[in-house]
C-alpha cells in the first residue's frame, strides 16, 4: 500500500504499462495548481496510489501547412513559444506558469492570459491523439462529433447551456470529438499529440495602471472592467495583480507603489486608439499612474506572483486555498463584495489573474491554526456562486483539492454521464481512479 513511481522513456514503455491496467495517475510538469504532490503519499497512504511520470517521453513540434502547431510528448509553453516565433507565429494562449506542459493544459483545460482575446484553449485545438486503455492510440478531431454515444448527452448539453459563455463549467463540454480528452483531467486515457491554432506574432504594447487597492475602493476597478469589454479586438489581454499579491515579490521588482496593477497587452497597431477611447475615457484617470513595460519585465512581473504564492504556502507547510471563479460580467461586483467580506477575516491573502475576463484567483494564505476558518469561507462562497450561476472552478481543473466543492454544481444526469463514460473508456478503473468522475452523488 501506498505511493509508487514510474517514469515512463519511451512511448512503447507507456503502452505497456497501460495494457497492466494498474491505475495510475499521469502527470508531467508537476505544476498544477490542484494536485499537492507533496502531500500525495499522505493523503493516499492506505491505498495504493501510482503516479505514472510522462515528462521523459520524446518530444517533437512542427509547424504544419495550416500554421497550426503539432505537439508531441511533453513539450511546455515557453518552448513552444520561442519554436513559433523563431518562424514568426505566437501562441494564441498564454499560461501564467509556461513551464507547464501543453497536454496537461489540454487535460484540465487551462487558459491563460491571453484568451480575453483569443478564446479558450478548448476552441484552438483542433486534433488530439491519445491512448486508450487497450493500448491503442486514438485521433480525435474538433470537426467531428463527440465520438461516445450517452445515454443522457443531450439533457446533460441542455444543462450545460447556463455555462456556455464561460472559459470552462464546472464539468466538460462533450460536443467535439476532442472533448473527450479536454478538461477529463486524464480520467479517461493518456494524451500523447496535440494541434493547435496559433496567431502571427505581430507586434504589441505592454502597460500597466495603477489604481487605489480594491478593498478601499474597487469603484475604479468596475469602471475598467465594464468597458474593456469593448475592445476585445484591439486588446490581448487584461489582467490584476493587487497590492498584496506584489508583498510575495523583492521590493525592487514591485513597480506597483502600494496599489493594485492592471496589465494590458495591446495591439501595435490599436495602441492610440485604446489609449485615446479607452484610457482617456476613465472618469478617474491618473496618467501619472500609466506606464510601459518591456515585454520580458511585463510576463516576469505577471508569473512571478502565483509562483511566490506558491512557494509561500509549500514554505508553510499548507495546501492551496484558492479560488478559481469566474462569473458573468453583471456580477463582478457581487463577487468583489465576497472577496472584500473575505479580506475582513483577519487571514493573509492576495488576489490577482485574468480581471478582463471577471475572472480571478483569491489565495488565503494562512497559518495552520486558521484553516478551518478558511475553508469555511469558502464553502460560503461557492454556494453563492452556485446561486449565481457561475463558474466555480474556470481554468485549473478540480484535480483533489477543489473535490470537495464541486458536487454541488452537479445534477443526476451530470453523475450519470461520468459513471457511463468511464464504464465505457475506462472499463479497469485505471486513470486517475481518484478523479472527480468517480465521485458519488451521495
Amino acid at each position: 500500500m501506498g505511493l509508487k513511481k514510474i517514469s515512463f522513456k519511451t512511448k512503447e514503455e507507456l503502452i505497456a504499462h497501460i495494457k497492466t491496467h494498474e491505475p495510475t495517475f499521469y502527470y508531467s510538469s508537476q505544476t498544477s495548481t490542484v494536485i499537492p504532490y507533496d502531500k500525495l503519499e499522505e493523503i493516499y497512504s492506505e491505498t495504493d496510489f501510482t503516479l505514472g511520470d510522462l515528462s521523459r517521453l520524446p518530444s517533437h513540434m512542427e509547424l504544419t501547412a495550416n500554421n497550426t502547431l503539432l505537439v508531441k510528448g511533453p513539450v511546455n509553453w515557453k518552448d513552444a513559444k520561442q519554436f513559433l516565433r523563431s518562424k514568426h507565429r505566437n501562441l494564441m494562449t498564454a499560461p501564467t506558469e509556461d513551464l507547464a506542459l501543453i497536454s496537461a493544459g489540454a487535460a484540465t483545460s487551462a487558459t491563460g492570459e491571453r484568451c480575453f482575446h483569443f478564446g479558450n484553449l478548448r476552441s484552438q485545438i483542433k486534433k488530439i491523439k491519445y491512448i486508450n486503455f487497450e493500448g491503442e492510440e486514438i485521433e480525435l478531431s474538433s470537426n467531428c462529433a463527440f465520438p461516445i454515444e450517452l445515454e443522457n448527452i443531450a439533457e446533460y448539453q441542455k444543462e450545460f447551456e447556463v455555462y456556455k459563455d464561460f472559459k470552462n463549467a464546472p464539468y466538460p463540454r462533450f460536443e467535439t470529438a476532442t472533448d473527450l480528452m479536454i478538461g477529463t483531467e486524464g480520467q479517461l486515457g493518456v494524451i500523447t499529440e496535440i494541434e493547435i491554432e496559433t496567431t502571427a506574432d505581430s507586434p504589441v504594447h505592454h502597460l500597466f495602471m495603477l489604481l487605489p487597492r480594491w478593498e478601499e475602493n474597487v469603484a475604479p476597478h468596475l469602471e475598467i472592467l465594464e468597458k474593456i469589454q469593448a475592445f476585445r479586438q484591439q486588446v490581448i489581454l487584461c489582467e490584476l495583480i493587487d497590492a498584496n499579491s506584489f508583498e510575495y515579490l523583492p521590493a525592487d521588482e514591485r513597480p506597483n507603489q502600494g496599489m493594485d496593477a492592471i496589465f494590458f497587452e495591446v495591439m501595435g497597431d490599436e495602441f492610440e486608439n485604446f489609449y485615446e477611447h479607452f484610457l482617456m475615457q476613465l472618469s478617474f484617470l491618473d496618467e501619472n499612474l500609466v506606464f510601459e513595460l518591456s515585454e520580458s519585465k511585463f510576463h516576469q512581473t505577471r508569473a512571478s506572483v502565483p509562483r511566490a504564492v506558491f512557494e509561500e504556502n509549500s514554505r508553510m507547510g499548507v495546501i492551496k486555498m484558492g479560488t478559481d471563479v469566474q462569473v458573468k460580467i453583471a456580477d463582478f461586483a457581487t463577487l468583489m463584495q465576497i472577496y472584500q467580506d473575505f479580506s475582513k477575516i483577519g487571514v493573509r491573502y492576495n488576489l490577482f489573474g485574468h480581471f478582463g475576463d471577471a475572472h480571478l484567483h483569491f489565495n488565503f494564505m494562512p497559518q495552520t491554526s486558521e484553516i478551518p476558518a478558511c475553508k469555511k469561507a469558502l464553502e460560503s462562497m461557492y454556494d453563492k456562486v452556485s446561486q449565481l450561476e457561475a463558474s466555480p472552478f474556470a481554468e485549473h481543473g478540480i484535480g483533489i483539492i477543489k473535490q470537495k466543492y464541486i458536487k454541488s454544481f452537479w445534477t443526476e444526469t451530470t453523475f450519470k454521464t461520468f459513471k457511463e463514460l468511464k464504464q465505457k473508456c475506462d472499463p479497469h478503473n485505471q486513470f486517475f481512479p481518484q478523479g472527480y468522475m468517480n465521485l458519488k452523488q451521495n
